[in-house]
């Protein structure tokens, strides 16, 4: 049996490594897709889907599983999303999801759909990390070691860094006030966004895109 488990992985941190790992007792193969694979070198997305799909690939290799790693770009229509990713990855039997948004579209779509347990939500959260990452507080023991590599071989602390200063100028010197209080409106909007990895949010956003469900 082949399963399927979608998140964002900005980056892949140690709760997706654990929901991978209770996965595996229960398939043969699974396939593990990249969501928002278009988007990068933001805040929010520092990580190129490449990227992405190295600190995945890299970190679930010593699982006795065969996996596969899929980008799966954005679809703004929810309704049909499900056939997006379906055409967009190898076939599989079962979807895993703890994100109300996705476990329904799969529902509807007569697709399986299994939830698993949330590891250490208050810490494993991708905001928090991307945070801790940007201002040296500990991060490394949050993530599997190949992460760790991953993102030291491409200067990831760096980037993300220079990504937060660019955005601060933007905000302070070239956005009018009209044009911040929506750039704030959407980035609180954006931070209440869900974990697909691990999320029980019984009331999400109307109309997310199930690719971005992760924080």
């Amino acid at each position: 049996m082949r399963g399927f488990y979608i998140g964002r992985f900005q980056p892949y941190h140690n709760g997706h490594h654990k929901m991978v790992e209770a996965i595996t007792a229960e398939v043969d193969e699974l396939v593990l897709g990249i969501g928002s694979a278009g988007h990068s070198h933001t805040q929010r997305n520092p990580f190129t889907a490449g990227e992405r799909v190295m600190m995945v690939t890299k970190s679930v290799a010593d699982f006795d599983i065969t996996t596969y790693a899929v980008p799966i770009e954005d679809l703004d229509r929810n309704s049909v999303w499900v056939s997006h990713v379906q055409s967009m990855s190898p076939t599989f039997d079962v979807a895993y999801s703890n994100n109300p948004l996705v476990i329904q579209l799969f529902s509807e779509a007569d697709v399986e759909v299994r939830q698993s347990p949330m590891f250490n939500r208050g810490t494993l959260k991708g905001t928090t990390l991307r945070e801790r990452m940007v201002h040296d507080n500990d991060w490394r023991s949050l993530v599997p070691p190949q992460v760790v590599d991953v993102i030291e071989e491409i200067d990831g602390i760096e980037r993300m860094r220079r990504l937060g200063a660019t955005d601060t100028s933007e905000d302070t010197n070239e956005v009018s006030d009209t044009v911040a209080h929506t750039r704030t409106n959407e980035i609180e909007n954006h931070n209440a966004d869900m974990d697909d990895n691990s999320n029980s949010n019984p009331n999400p956003n109307p109309n997310p895109n199930p690719g971005t469900t992760e924080q």
